[in-house]
């Protein structure tokens, strides 16, 4: 059995759990990083658009929903481990895996039916409108393997085994790499030759990630012929990630109205923000770890019973994470044009993106607090207040703003504003419903400590 998370040092077992998620997560962004690298200088700025802007953001609303819902099926498992409950951790680790194959199938279904309406919904201009449907149409071919995989590490970490997801990570994105210079570079595939990678690529990882889990001793063994939905555990899993995924899809459609927005600028300002939305990940993969790790941590504590363990992680993650936002800062402001040059040598895509990513890399910090407290809460099986609160202070706000305020000054920097101004509002209400104290006491928190 994994070494359980609820006695020792704490900030010690963050770390634990911060690197190899962090590593993990820098290996899964470098997929699509990889692909912008590679069409970007091979193919030029017209595909490099295409993989970002409008593309990353339809995919994340489809994936991402899923991927939130698919956190209360981790969080589950994770208190139900730390609270020593043999059958039900197995219940759970089928019922997520069974989750994960529908859902993957239904999103599939749903990206191959509405890719070419999203594209245009979007304004996506017609010079990248044929790479965008092509890219997307392959890359939702790996929508199964994407969702096994994820449900499968997520596991592993729910119960203390951060390291496995790492190695298997580490390994796709080599192969991901590899297929990338040989489909676009000598075979001369384009686009479509990036998205095959890809699809590939994490089929490699599902099935090393399910072979791992089919042979462990544990618990948490994957026994193919056991995979179905118990009700109970699959309507408590549902109850936490709903709120999680639909706060997913808020968040995505406020940043569709934005790259609606953005995509009214031309095709440089599309790609000097796709560029800027691959370095913009390396932010996002490291608030992110840490708001894994202290999900997982809080998770296990709290199915143990140990609030004050919960609490303390707060206090100590919230500090390693300002921390590190800081250094993160100072290096994007400093090196952000030798950045830029790794994806294009356009020299008008260039000048826009620095001047974003200066203008935005400095309010980062603003969002640090909605990561880490949404984090300890939802660890703790509190995910409805979190939700409106999201839904409100993020999605509600920023399309509020795009619509109000950027047709009154039409300048990119207006549009940029959204950002940093409803993170600072969210990151206010997230402080007081958490000194309020009370998530502590809400029924919600009390699921798992039910009998089932």
């Amino acid at each position: 059995m994994k070494t359980s998370i609820t006695e020792g040092i704490i900030w010690k077992a963050i770390l634990s759990f911060f690197f190899p998620i962090l590593f993990g997560t820098f290996f899964q962004q470098l997929y699509n990083t990889v692909d912008a690298v590679v069409v970007g200088r091979v193919v030029g700025k017209e595909a490099l658009a295409a993989v970002g802007g409008g593309v990353a953001v339809y995919v994340n609303l489809l994936v991402g929903f899923f991927v939130g819902l698919s956190s209360g099926a981790t969080v589950i498992v994770s208190q139900f481990f730390g609270a020593k409950r043999e059958k039900d951790t197995q219940n759970a680790v089928h019922t997520s895996f069974m989750l994960s194959l529908i859902g993957g199938f239904i999103i599939m279904l749903l990206g191959f039916s509405t890719t070419r309406l999203a594209l245009i919904l979007m304004n996506t201009p017609e010079e990248i409108m044929s790479f965008s449907e092509e890219y997307l149409r392959i890359y939702f071919a790996g929508m199964i393997p994407l969702f096994v995989y994820n449900m499968g590490s997520g596991i592993l970490r729910a119960v203390g085994d951060s390291k496995t997801p790492l190695y298997i990570l580490i390994a796709s994105c080599f192969v991901n790499i590899a297929l990338d210079l040989l489909f676009v570079v000598a075979f001369r595939l384009g686009i479509a030759g990036a998205a095959w990678a890809t699809v590939i690529s994490e089929t490699f990882s599902m099935i090393v990630v399910c072979a791992h889990l089919a042979r462990s001793e544990e618990w948490y063994r994957l026994r193919f012929k056991e995979l179905s939905l118990t009700p109970h555990i699959l309507k408590k899993m549902l109850a936490l990630g709903f709120p999680r995924g639909l706060q997913s899809s808020m968040y995505t459609i406020s940043n569709i109205i934005i790259q609606t927005s953005i995509n009214s600028f031309g095709t440089t300002s599309i790609a000097a923000w796709a560029a800027y939305g691959k370095l913009d990940v390396f932010f996002w993969m490291i608030v992110s770890a840490f708001g894994i790790s202290v999900t997982t941590f809080a998770g296990q504590n709290f199915g143990a019973g140990k609030m004050d363990r919960v609490k303390k992680s707060m206090k100590i993650t919230m500090l390693m994470a300002m921390t590190t936002t800081i250094a993160l800062t100072v290096f994007f402001c400093a090196f952000c044009r030798p950045l830029y040059t790794i994806f294009t040598t356009d020299d008008d895509v260039i000048r826009e993106g620095v001047a974003m990513l200066r203008f935005l890399a400095p309010t980062y910090i603003t969002f640090v607090s909605i990561e880490i407290l949404s984090g300890v809460i939802e660890g703790c099986g509190v995910t409805f207040v979190p939700m409106l609160i999201s839904i409100f202070g993020i999605c509600v706000l920023r399309v509020l703003w795009i619509v109000i305020a950027v047709p009154i000054k039409r300048e990119f920097v207006t549009v940029e504003l959204s950002y940093p101004i409803t993170w600072s509002v969210t990151s206010l209400l997230y402080w007081l419903y958490y000194l309020s104290g009370k998530w502590e006491r809400n029924p919600q928190s009390k699921l798992t400590a039910q009998k089932s």
